[in-house]
């Protein structure tokens, strides 16, 4: 029993289709396989430097999730040149039949595939006829009467709604990642931080917030930056700066999770390091107030 998707962020929607996921599989005595396409069709059309929507997680943080949600097996499918050519008889015979095998497969009524995704449910339903599997129609989910999806997270997540977020997502936004040794700007400004790098290009936030950060040896409240630092470099690649508050120590190679809380401001350029750390200064004790003063 297969699904398949993108799965960016694994929100209500997703977790419900896993739900009858696993269900219909019990049911029919087979495993529960989710097929997830990598990278998004999406950013591979786009390339490096084109527009597209910005990634709620990266790959291996969804895999962590669907793992959770306990499926048995995960398949990423790869999105390639090839991928973009496959006609959707081609795709369905090759891919479902003769490479996984699948004997029934749940998708919504809108699900497209193929090549300019001339896929659709009743190919779906015709090709199951010829190759014998089943074919059955995902529920939706709404959430204050709005269908959940993860264009819908990320525009809450665009104008700091983060109580909504975290409504549609069925848990607080956040984000895991490795810390790494970056270029110590930041002790040396007075406010060492946690730097994560992140993989992808488009991201769905960009400013200062008001957070906490999980790590391995508990929770601290964190002023957290996340997006280019215009101030010190015009590089392309994003960044997430995390200075724990009231935290004394080194967590390179560790994993932690920032859990976003609140937006402070969006990113500035300023003319000097002196302007840039009195800002953040100013950003710290604003957080330090937010943050005593929200029951999260």
């Amino acid at each position: 029993m297969a699904t398949i998707g993108k799965f960016d962020g694994v929100h209500l929607g997703h977790q419900l289709i896993i739900d009858q996921l696993r269900e219909q599989a019990r049911e029919k005595g087979l495993p529960a396989l989710v097929i997830v396409i990598e990278p998004h069709p999406e950013e591979f059309f786009a390339g490096a430097d084109g527009d597209c929507p910005a990634r709620l997680m990266d790959k291996r943080e969804k895999l962590r999730l669907l793992e959770e949600c306990g499926v048995d097996f995960c398949f990423v499918l790869r999105f390639d040149a090839e991928m973009s050519r496959t006609f959707a008889e081609d795709y369905v015979r090759r891919i479902l039949v003769e490479g996984l095998g699948v004997a029934a497969l749940i998708v919504g009524d809108d699900f497209r595939f193929g090549y300019r995704r001339t896929g659709d449910f009743a190919l779906l339903e015709r090709k199951g006829r010829e190759f014998d599997f089943s074919v059955h129609r995902t529920l939706a989910r709404e959430v204050d009467g709005a269908r959940v999806s993860s264009t819908l997270v990320r525009q809450n997540l665009a104008r700091g709604d983060f109580a909504m977020a975290g409504k549609l997502l069925g848990r607080p936004f956040s984000i895991r990642g490795t810390v790494a040794r970056g270029e110590q700007l930041g002790a040396k400004l007075g406010f060492p931080t946690c730097n994560i790098e992140l993989p992808q290009r488009r991201i769905p936030l960009h400013g200062i917030y008001a957070c906490t950060a999980k790590t391995p040896g508990g929770e601290y409240p964190a002023a957290v930056s996340i997006g280019y630092r215009p101030t010190v470099t015009d590089a392309g690649e994003p960044v997430l700066e995390a200075h724990l508050l009231d935290f004394e120590g080194e967590l390179y190679g560790q994993t932690i999770e920032v859990v976003f809380r609140q937006k402070i401001r969006d990113e500035e350029k300023f003319a000097s390091m002196e302007e840039l750390r009195r800002q953040i200064a100013a950003d710290v004790e604003k957080i330090r107030r937010v943050l005593a003063d929200a029951a999260f």
